[in-house]
């Protein structure tokens, strides 16, 4: 390797001849690419398969409403998805409060 080097050569060495870059063509201009729209896939309902609805444990409660103390009282009846005759009657009781003022339960019973 030749250690005299000018500095012309050096740097033909390092960056290639400056009339090669007065040469390099312009880059080629893309052509735009077609537009491409990526829609989800419909799902049909065929293939989305419910299990079939298991017995559910209701229970009926009956109810004595009312917003007189010792007047007029209308039945009120509540269904509830539980097996437990306690918190059917609580659920029933809580929800007859709402618009009630006087609730009496009457009775519970399985449907």
């Amino acid at each position: 390797m030749n250690a005299d080097l000018t500095e012309e050569e050096m740097r033909r060495a390092l960056f290639g001849e400056a009339q090669q870059e007065a040469q390099v063509p312009a880059p080629p201009v893309q052509e735009p690419a077609p537009e491409v729209v990526f829609t989800k896939p419909i799902a049909t309902p065929a293939a989305k398969k419910k299990a079939a609805k298991a017995f559910t444990p209701r229970l009926r409660v009956t109810l004595r409403v009312g917003n007189e103390f010792e007047g007029k009282m209308h039945e009120l009846i509540h269904e509830a998805d539980t097996l437990s005759s306690l918190l059917a009657e609580q659920d029933a009781v809580r929800a007859a409060r709402h618009k009630y003022k006087y609730v009496e339960v009457v009775s519970v019973k399985s449907m």
